[in-house]
């Protein structure tokens, strides 16, 4: 049986999960680990204790935006049904625009079958569609779409490379109108 991490371990692991997310962010996967503890204020070897490689560290970090972006869908459930699907998938698109590097990182080391993967897949499908039904329900979203073809759009939206953010959202508004219900 696993024991539970003390209180001050537990600090130690957000505070480098957090300065390695903003590391990777400014400097690529590439950043300094030495530098990642010295921001978390903790030893090189605090941060290997809880990370023995710098993948174990970039897995870490992108499951942790993950289930952050998918936390954020509860944050939407007071907000009327189309407004709280579209902002979550603008949040989506973000977010996906933003961690190239670290799934491509772990692509490098993992297919995309494997358990981290397909366990982020399902959390993003989890969150999404709870958003997606509701509106459906209220009559904003086309009843023959599906979770997999929202995400499946949205994450091709947020590949298009060389494009400036503000042309990428104009897409996916574009994008996110074919989804509304109009009745015939």
């Amino acid at each position: 049986m696993a024991r539970a991490q003390r209180a001050d371990a537990c600090r130690n692991r957000d505070r480098l999960l957090e300065a390695a997310s903003a590391a990777f962010s400014a400097s690529g996967v590439d950043a300094s680990l030495e530098s990642v503890a010295r921001e978390a204020g903790v030893g090189i070897g605090t941060l290997y204790r809880h990370f023995p490689t710098r993948t174990d560290l970039i897995e870490a970090v992108y499951v942790e935006e993950v289930e952050t972006l998918c936390r954020s869908a509860d944050d939407l459930r007071d907000a009327p049904a189309w407004d709280a699907l579209v902002d979550w998938l603008h949040r989506f698109i973000g977010y996906v625009a933003t961690k190239h590097a670290l799934a491509d990182e772990l692509f490098a080391v993992a297919d995309r079958d494997s358990e981290v993967f397909k366990s982020c897949r399902g959390a993003f499908y989890a969150a999404g569609e709870p958003l997606l039904q509701r509106a459906q329900e209220a009559g904003a979203v086309r009843p023959d779409v599906s979770i997999d073809d929202v995400v499946k759009m949205v994450g091709g939206i947020a590949k298009i490379q060389g494009t400036d953010p503000a042309t990428v959202d104009r897409i996916l508004s574009v994008a996110l109108d074919g989804l509304r219900y109009r009745p015939s």
